[in-house]
């Protein structure tokens, strides 16, 4: 959203206190989503993790 106002990447990761390499590795996993399908992977991904868990028996 930063870059969208004008801020350079530089400057708009450096505010957000992440770095450049991090920005590219989410724009190119999340770049083409909209914020609810990304919402929507974080909860599946979450989902999946717990049922991967083994059951406590």
């Amino acid at each position: 959203m930063l870059v969208s106002q004008g801020r350079s990447v530089a400057g708009a990761v450096r505010s957000i206190g992440v770095t450049q390499f991090t920005y590219y590795r989410w724009r190119k996993e999340f770049g083409g989503l909209k914020i609810d399908q990304v919402k929507r992977l974080k909860e599946l991904e979450k989902k999946n993790e717990r049922l991967r868990r083994p059951s406590p028996s």
